[in-house]
């Protein structure tokens, strides 16, 4: 079985193994599109009535209530489906009122009577109703870069033949994010019980079962920092040096071992690649370990790429074919770099938290 898991921002294509192990068959993407968005245009709507200032004053000082509304509002636009015509009421702390009044000389009715909403808003005592279509209006823009960014996934070759779209983290419990979801998949949508808390039962239970998933698509470009011989016909002239024992070679190489997008097998060596020493007489080896979100990075100065750790190597004897292999494995969330001296087969490792780097 192959399903759509989808949170606040990223979605990724996992597929259900015999045994019931997961493997990752698309990395996590995505974009700004989440919950939070979503309270930030509510935030928007209230500035736009109140005042940029007087909704500035009251979330600095006070933060109670202002959490307060904000947790309102979630409750309400959870609730908001997309056939719903009913008002949507929201609570509005006194001290909102005050604040309003004191620093506009105007009331927070008077305002709301003069914006863009006199006639979808309604003010009533204590609580501004909302039209449902305003409601859902905070919601859409997010809404329609998810479905489309959903619909591009699913016409990828490697996305074919999903069976089902799982819809997880708090803001997969919002009915019309849920009926947009049925409306434009054949796909059905599942929402389980607590959607969100599902992403923190799944890193508790993943905490316990590390072995669950037993696949993963890279999200970076590894490598190492390393030299090669310099070719005037592919190498830029900034990138060649000469050695004191007279070599010209081109520094700063993005020697690539794991690219974007490579599948990752759990307890498995990935791929492995052999170094060897500039000099005769080096002693130690270096080994700067880089990522990049480019799959053909050339150069590790290249924008975007990112030194995340380094490794010495002690040499034996001396001569300049004495090899050094490099190699990774995906352990669980790391990866693990080896760095084998073939002389005396000794091995200096290095762990690389794989959902950071």
């Amino acid at each position: 079985m192959k399903y759509i898991l989808g949170g606040t921002i990223d979605i990724a294509v996992h597929e259900v193994c015999d045994g019931g192990s997961i493997k990752e068959i698309y990395r996590p993407s995505g974009g700004d599109w989440g919950g939070t968005n979503v309270d930030e245009a509510f935030i928007k709507f209230l500035r736009e009535i109140a005042g940029n200032d007087a909704i500035q004053r009251f979330k600095d000082e006070n933060v109670e209530e202002y959490l307060d509304l904000l947790r309102d509002f979630e409750a309400k636009k959870r609730g908001t489906d997309a056939a719903s015509k009913t008002n949507i009421a929201i609570k509005i702390p006194p001290t909102l009122f005050g604040i309003v009044q004191g620093m506009t000389q105007m009331s927070l009715q008077d305002k709301l009577q003069a914006s863009s909403y006199e006639k979808t808003v309604t003010l009533t005592k204590t609580k501004l109703r909302l039209d449902a279509d305003v409601m859902r209006s905070f919601v859409c823009g997010n809404l329609l870069q998810m479905i489309q960014h959903t619909s591009d996934l699913l016409e990828r070759p490697e996305c074919k033949n999903v069976d089902a779209i799982l819809m997880v983290g708090g803001f997969s419990e919002s009915k019309f994010l849920q009926e947009m979801f049925k409306l434009n998949f054949k796909l059905p949508p599942i929402v389980p019980p607590k959607a969100g808390l599902a992403v923190l039962i799944g890193a508790v239970i993943y905490g316990h079962r590390p072995t669950a998933i037993t696949e993963r698509k890279s999200i970076y470009t590894y490598g190492i920092k390393s030299t090669a011989d310099y070719n005037d016909k592919i190498h830029p002239l900034s990138k060649r040096s000469v050695f004191k024992d007279g070599s010209v070679l081109c520094v700063d190489v993005f020697s690539i071992i794991v690219r974007e997008g490579d599948t990752l097998v759990v307890g498995r060596v990935h791929n492995e690649r052999s170094y060897f020493p500039i000099y005769e007489s080096q002693k130690v080896m270096i080994i700067p370990i880089f990522t990049s979100r480019d799959r053909n990075s050339k150069f590790t100065t290249d924008p975007g790429c990112k030194q995340v750790g380094s490794l010495q190597v002690p040499l034996a004897g001396i001569g300049t074919n004495r090899s050094v292999t490099v190699r990774m494995l995906f352990g669980g969330t790391e990866i693990i770099v080896e760095c084998v001296e073939e002389a005396t087969k000794r091995i200096r490792r290095l762990n690389i938290d794989f959902l950071t780097y």
